[in-house]
């Protein structure tokens, strides 16, 4: 049912319906948050296998106003952590790719033709530092598991590489502290600059449709008599 229609004035329409179901602080609330969402940052996590690390890096896009996450599942499934999202995932959009095989190179390739570039987050790739990552253009945050890092495919498709300055012995951030630190920078600076990051109108309503979708007691109900009533 979630995508029982691509018209806009229909998607409209079926929005209307739902927020009226749905009380006011949260409409509010849904208005305060879409205004702050962005697709021009996106992240993609590619193996993880630590699911705590994981949701992490959803909780901190949540409250960066990241909107989209692409998680590659090659060896290790992701399984989310509801202590540590504390209900964050049911705001994103959350990608899956889990084929037998490349993922990787699928998932970079999506992102590529949709105008994203891949920046690869590596301590040994030390091309630029965070503070110097040019922001004129969509770009994607690649980050890979604990200790192996990025996959091979990955660092060979990746378009650019950033790194996180360190003063201290240890070799690297963990995953979840390198995506904070990256994405708080990064969509400050985007804020602040002239670039258009906002959502386009049917994007805020799809968005707005999958959280009405999350917080009322079965949609589907609503959605069929709603179609229903159109025909």
């Amino acid at each position: 049912m979630k995508d029982s229609t691509n018209n806009i004035s229909v998607k409209k329409e079926l929005l209307k319906q739902m927020l009226e179901v749905i009380l006011d602080n949260r409409k509010q609330r849904f208005e305060d948050v879409i205004k702050y969402r962005t697709r021009y940052i996106t992240v993609i996590l590619e193996d993880i296998f630590q699911s705590h690390n994981a949701s992490a890096v959803l909780r901190s896009c949540d409250c960066l106003g990241i909107q989209d996450i692409h998680i590659i599942e090659n060896n290790n499934e992701y399984v989310l952590s509801n202590n540590v999202t504390l209900g964050s995932s049911k705001w994103l959009s959350i990608k899956n790719y889990n084929h037998k095989e490349e993922n990787t190179i699928k998932t970079l390739k999506k992102l590529k033709s949709n105008g994203y570039r891949i920046v690869a987050t590596s301590p040994h790739k030390n091309d630029c530092k965070l503070e110097d990552l040019p922001i004129d253009g969509k770009f994607a945050l690649l980050f890979g598991t604990e200790h192996k890092g990025l996959s091979d495919e990955a660092i060979e498709n990746a378009d650019e590489f950033v790194y996180i300055p360190m003063y201290g012995f240890t070799e690297s951030y963990n995953i979840s502290v390198s995506a904070a630190l990256s994405l708080h920078y990064l969509s400050e600076k985007l804020r602040k600059s002239n670039i258009n990051w906002h959502l386009t109108e049917e994007e805020i309503i799809d968005i707005k449709l999958d959280w009405a979708r999350n917080t009322i007691n079965k949609p589907d109900i609503l959605e069929r008599g709603f179609l229903k009533n159109r025909s």
